[in-house]
């Protein structure tokens, strides 16, 4: 079992692409001010996200461009989701806030002397000539006075396409950036009106009068860098790992009795930040700590409108120090992981947002930082603007985000057996990912020691 996959990035091809352009609503929207919720603007979502959604060529579109199409769609689609095309302002205390101005969303045209078949059995980050397939428009990049979205849809030689998408973190997290791809679909398949219609209502995750933290909010300590042990971001390697039915089973076989019942989530999360601290080679007694993105829509009484498209996610974190992760049996990092996962409630949803307003809307900790994301329900793949399904659908790469090399997402893949699982981009330092792969691979074959030895080897003397 080789989850590794070394990417199709000896791929070099040629992109072509016009004049990048501002989309507008097709009607007139409100002008207006709207601000963002307290959990919206905090540090930490303050950049820009990417996605990437590949299409095959379908001959029931024949006659059909796809970007004349998705063009249009994006134009009647602002209409319902006009403060995408409008621009972030800065207010008193940091406050985030939209300003509709309806100039639109920035979208580049594109065609590409490659086809699909040349990426590949198995499209999966990181992807070649990704900076080409979604093109930096110069001066676009800002968090604030920039368009919210830029798009690019390239065409490809045998008739299929790529749609990529850069998103402004603030404005909406996975469910809610699916929710507007969607309606672009829906618009490009005919429909006159989206069949989720957007909420904002951003009042809803607004700190309370007065604020007062009542949770303990660990994500958020401020964690001095005393060893630079911040990733480096020279010569980082972008890897994907495939965990499919063989691979998840061989890792269970770690799991103690009474945890048997873990999430496939939870199990992958204890693995992959044991065998990322193992290969980061921290100081024992450091503190290291897991972020879990957790989803809170429906953990809300009454749950968040349908159709709210705002951030709805908390960062958990599960913390202990180096050497208690990496030297005790894989049950101890998979108990602090369920734990945390389950921290996540109402009451905590509002702690986080009091916290952002009292403390002047921090970053989370990145210092020895894992942070994953599961997207493998966000339904990035379902995306259909009339060409059928995505062959691929999801984030473009991992560890995105103010501080290179912290995230991962958890993306659902077909490998080329036709076995569906997860795929999990990774991105580390070159030593530390020759370390990664070893330490993973010798769990997967199940010729490890329950208690890492590698870390002994490798750690100072205590």
């Amino acid at each position: 079992m080789d989850p590794i996959k070394q990417s199709s990035s000896e791929l070099v091809f040629t992109v072509r692409r016009q004049k990048a352009e501002l989309i507008a609503p097709a009607k007139p929207t409100p002008r207006e001010t709207k601000l963002l919720s307290d959990i919206d603007d905090q540090e930490g979502l303050r950049f820009q996200i990417p996605v990437i959604n590949f299409y095959r060529k379908d001959s029931s579109m024949r006659g059909n461009d796809p970007v004349k199409v998705i063009k249009k769609a994006i134009a009647e689609t602002l209409v319902f989701y006009y403060p995408f095309a409008g621009r972030l302002r800065e207010g008193n205390g940091r406050k985030l806030m939209v300003d509709c101005t309806g100039e639109g969303v920035m979208f580049v045209e594109a065609e590409a002397d490659v086809t699909l078949k040349q990426f590949g059995d198995e499209l999966q980050p990181p992807f070649p000539c990704l900076e080409e397939l979604l093109y930096d428009v110069p001066g676009s990049a800002g968090v604030l006075n920039c368009p919210l979205l830029l798009i690019q849809v390239t065409r490809l030689r045998c008739g299929g396409f790529i749609f990529a998408l850069r998103l402004n973190h603030t404005m909406s997290d996975a469910p809610g950036l699916v929710q507007f791809m969607t309606a672009v679909g829906e618009m490009a398949r005919g429909a006159s009106a989206p069949s989720t219609f957007p909420v904002w209502c951003r009042e809803l995750l607004n700190a309370r009068n007065p604020p007062q933290v009542t949770c303990a909010h660990r994500e958020y300590d401020e964690v001095p860098d005393t060893k630079g042990t911040i990733i480096p971001l020279d010569d980082m390697v972008h890897k994907s790992f495939f965990f499919g039915p063989s691979e998840v089973s061989a890792l269970r076989r770690f799991v103690p009795p009474h945890l048997r019942k873990s999430s496939t989530f939870e199990l992958l999360t204890s693995v992959l930040w044991r065998c990322r601290t193992i290969s980061l080679k921290p100081d024992p007694e450091e503190e290291v700590r897991v972020l879990c993105i957790v989803n809170a829509r429906s953990r809300f009484n009454p749950p968040l409108p349908n159709g709210y498209y705002g951030n709805a996610f908390a960062f958990p974190v599960a913390v202990t120090t180096a050497t208690k992760l990496c030297k005790n049996p894989l049950g101890y990092a998979l108990e602090l992981v369920k734990k945390t996962k389950s921290d996540v409630t109402e009451e905590y949803m509002k702690s986080v947002a009091d916290l952002m307003v009292m403390k002047g809307r921090p970053h989370f900790t990145v210092v020895r930082t894992y942070l994953v994301s599961d997207v493998t329900r966000a339904g990035f793949g379902e995306v259909d603007f009339g060409w059928g399904k995505a062959v691929y659908g999801g984030p473009a790469k991992g560890g995105v985000g103010a501080i290179p090399g912290v995230a991962s997402f958890y993306i659902p893949f077909r490998n080329k057996k036709g076995q569906n699982g997860i795929v999990v981009p990774i991105c580390l330092p070159a030593f530390a990912m020759e370390i990664f792969v070893k330490e993973l691979d010798g769990m997967l074959k199940g010729d490890v020691p329950l208690v890492s030895t590698n870390y002994a080897i490798i750690r100072p003397a205590l």
